[in-house]
């Protein structure tokens, strides 16, 4: 992309500009790509009060056809302008282009439709039947109506994939939404909200969409009272913070945060198969995903021979131009990010971890070496704190107990992952580890009707499928009197 882009914010159904911008980088080269409205606590003030009203006084939240007929559009406008939106993402997130044929992209435009289904036969009512109380007969129901108000914050590495997966079943629900892009990756998101506001008829204030990068918008997206659900994805320290932020109001609060997944390798596994395994998902999209198992637990008399079909793996992930069709893993988003990742795998050289390959940075750009460390301690940083890059720790383990005692050594529990020639054997293991999503043997759970989200640090709630929709729903209960109970 040659000439620099600048885009717009949709608030209250209009595209405007901001009194200043901040610029967007790419990661690829470092090159200034554009710039972005850089919102004020005013704005999203603004952008609040537009969904409020929406909300309230529409019939946004009651007219389950228009959901479904906007929703449809939506759908279609991602579909029509899907190169341009490969394009801006290419160049902003440093995906490789690959990878927007799958999670970055193409798949999450599928989500759209998904929830357009799923809320064109969803049961927003249940009947409870009857039952005797206090002398008389009582006809019972439960009916679910959109809980309000939403904000979605995003974080940077699958912009598209994310807010697609928080407005779309939000939408679906009823809801009005304040959408707020990463600083690192405003121009993709701003775009969505020119989508909405030229190819789709949904009402002003239904949908919002603010870029910033001050931290003062996130805290009124998370304190304003007219706001009654936050949907964050993103580090589990600025999680911890939604939540205290949130606790005043009181509001519902939906989290997908960090992960520290492994990867188990039992003693009966094709040991090649699972090393390639291992080292192309920890270089996609360069590390940068929550749920990529970065911890690899290997039979302890298997370590080294494993360790260095690993390696062998990494030499195979073509690393690059993101715009080549052939290349594997592109660079990290920042500069800052990179430093981070080469800090932690420094300092766990000098803990005593042993650097395999990698470890060394790759210019221009913002690239790093895929990057191999064996005979991890599983207390050390490297093995507890999420790197958020190409780096894979490779932990020995001693039998079946200490591999899922070691699995289970985190404050987080996002996803994890097994490998056995005994399937059944594979299931028992799985199911003794405290994740919220699972791979047997390499299969993907990932897709828009399964729900998505973690135990203990990484997060509260589930995003996608029937789980995800009804995150953003309430539950009313009714009563009323049938009839006097007939005396025997």
């Amino acid at each position: 992309m040659s000439t620099l882009v600048v885009k717009s914010q949709l608030i209250d159904g209009k595209l405007v500009a901001a009194e200043t911008t901040f610029a967007s980088h790419n990661p690829a080269t470092g090159s200034l790509l554009g710039h972005a409205p850089d919102a004020t606590k005013a704005d999203a003030e603004t952008a609040i009060a537009a969904a409020r009203r929406a909300f309230d006084t529409t019939d946004w939240s009651t007219n389950r056809d228009r959901r479904v007929r906007c929703l449809r559009q939506l759908h279609k406008a991602l579909d029509e302008h899907r190169e341009e939106l490969r394009d801006l993402t290419i160049a902003e997130v440093g995906a490789p282009r690959q990878l927007t044929h799958g999670p970055q992209l193409d798949e999450p435009i599928g989500i759209v439709t998904y929830y357009a289904d799923l809320l064109e036969t969803y049961e927003f009512t249940e009947d409870l039947g009857e039952t005797a109380s206090r002398g008389q007969r009582h006809h019972r129901w439960v009916e679910k109506e959109a809980a309000g108000v939403v904000a979605a914050i995003l974080p940077y590495n699958f912009p598209n994939q994310l807010a697609l997966a928080k407005i779309a079943p939000a939408l679906a629900a009823g809801c009005t939404v304040v959408l707020k892009g990463a600083p690192q990756t405003p121009l993709t998101t701003l775009a969505l909200g020119e989508l909405i506001a030229e190819h789709t008829d949904i009402p002003p204030g239904v949908v919002n969409v603010l870029s910033s990068s001050r931290a003062e918008v996130g805290e009124v997206l998370t304190t304003h009272p007219d706001v009654d659900v936050v949907t964050f994805t993103g580090a589990t320290t600025t999680g911890r913070r939604i939540m205290a932020a949130a606790a005043d109001t009181v509001k519902r609060v939906f989290l997908e945060l960090g992960g520290k997944s492994a990867m188990i390798v039992l003693d009966d596994a094709d040991f090649t198969k699972a090393a390639m395994f291992a080292a192309f998902t920890i270089c996609s999209h360069s590390g940068q995903g929550c749920a990529l198992t970065s911890r690899l637990l290997v039979p302890r008399d298997q370590h080294d021979r494993i360790v260095q079909l690993v390696a062998a793996g990494m030499e195979r992930v073509r690393v690059g131009d993101p715009t080549d069709p052939k290349t594997a893993m592109g660079p990290l988003i920042s500069e800052q990010q990179r430093d981070k990742v080469d800090g932690m795998v420094q300092r766990a050289v000098e803990a005593g971890a042993r650097l395999v390959r990698g470890g060394k940075r790759i210019d221009p750009g913002w690239f790093y070496e895929p990057t191999l460390l064996g005979y991890v301690d599983p207390d050390s940083e490297i093995a507890q704190e999420e790197v958020f890059g190409p780096v894979l720790a490779v932990i020995p383990y001693d039998d079946e107990d200490d591999a899922v005692r070691i699995a289970n050594h985190s404050k987080y529990g996002l996803s994890g992952a097994v490998h056995s020639a005994d399937e059944e054997r594979a299931i028992r293991i799985a199911r003794r580890i405290r994740t919220g999503t699972f791979s047997i043997n390499g299969g993907n759970y990932f897709s828009a009707d399964v729900p998505f989200g973690g135990y203990k640090q990484s997060g509260i709630g589930r995003e996608s499928g029937r789980s995800g929709f009804e995150e953003f729903l309430e539950e009313k209960a009714f009563g009323r009197v049938v009839a006097p109970v007939e005396q025997a």
